[in-house]
């Protein structure tokens, strides 16, 4: 039986193809991959190490902040600046930007990160996940600026998320498809298990929060209705789906094919979820597994930053049920 590649020298392999690479993005890639294998540890063993529960601190959203929100944070920020290939990084739970200390090299590359997306659902034992993305510095050089930060997810070049759930699973893209791992914990490993993730033109899943529908658009309700009408000749009704973790509902309908929405309504009329932590480096997944992000009326990779935890609308997944919401928006119906 073959032996399949680890995510250590699947990243080696990416990086021969590029004769002119000096190891700094497989070596970013890499201390990811260490902080998440550190994050698992602590999640898998949260109940018997006292850090589930509140902090008792609200971060920069106004979102009740958990224990592991901030071991999470914690580890990403000290794994990532020691590595020499940072300039800036920012991090969901932390107001600006954070600088890379002093005694540590200066790099290329700048890293932004949602280090427990789904965290209020811990203590339930429901999967939680983080979520990276990586940018090419604008600056010339030095320490990182805010700037460096504010790029639209056309300009990324690499994201991926970490889901710690029955097991962890390392999905990532470099623009060159989409990529997934599993960590064997025995041998303390991210292996190849689901490459290439390719996801369905058209889903039969519906990823909503329905207990906000009364403060939807017309539209969007319109929407939501239509996909669970029973239709057996357009695959109707979809079926729901959702655990109010973004990432790992995400997860099944890149995997089964689907649409997840959390659009603007009464109480946020900009939309909840940040454009930087969450969208854009999902919506990048999404594209290279084949599928569509949008705000309903406008491409998330397209979008250009205003500020670092900037909210926006978000509809993503199958390509067709992301068009078929955005006609919606327009009026029009099948």
């Amino acid at each position: 039986m073959t032996r399949r590649l680890t995510l250590t020298e699947y990243i080696i392999e990416q990086q021969r193809m590029h004769p002119g690479a000096t190891g700094d993005f497989s070596g970013l890639l890499s201390d990811v991959a260490l902080a998440a294998k550190l994050i698992a540890r602590e999640v898998r063993s949260a109940g018997l190490g006292e850090i589930l529960g509140a902090s008792g601190t609200t971060n920069v959203s106004g979102d009740e902040v958990k224990k592991l929100d901030l071991f999470a944070d914690a580890t990403l920020i000290n794994v990532l600046e020691r590595g020499g290939h940072l300039c800036v990084m920012a991090s969901e739970e932390r107001e600006g930007p954070i600088a890379i200390p002093a005694e540590y090299p200066s790099g290329k590359y700048v890293v932004l990160f949602d280090p427990l997306d789904g965290s209020s659902n811990i203590d339930a034992n429901v999967g939680v996940g983080t979520i990276f993305s990586i940018y090419e510095r604008r600056s010339a050089g030095g320490p990182g600026l805010l700037d460096d930060l504010l790029q639209p997810g056309n300009r990324l070049r690499a994201a991926g998320y970490i889901i710690y759930g029955s097991s962890t699973v390392f999905v990532y893209s470099t623009g060159l498809g989409v990529h997934g791992f599993t960590l064997d914990p025995t041998v303390g490993e991210f292996i190849l298990s689901h490459d290439p993730i390719r996801t369905r033109a058209k889903g039969a899943i519906l990823s909503a929060n329905e207990g906000n529908q009364f403060r939807w658009s017309d539209a969007t309700r319109a929407y939501v209705s239509y996909l669970k009408e029973q239709d057996a000749a357009t695959g109707r009704p979809y079926s729901s789906r959702y655990v109010g973790s973004l990432v790992v509902d995400f997860h099944r309908n890149l995997l089964y094919g689907g649409v997840f929405l959390y659009p603007e309504d009464e109480k946020n009329a900009d939309g909840k979820l940040r454009l930087l932590y969450e969208a854009a480096p999902l919506a990048f997944i999404a594209e290279q597994a084949g599928g569509l992000a949008s705000t309903g009326r406008a491409r998330i990779l397209d979008i250009e930053p205003r500020e670092l935890h900037q909210r926006v609308p978000l509809v993503i997944g199958s390509a067709e049920d992301v068009a078929l919401y955005e006609r919606f928006q327009l009026g029009l119906r099948p």
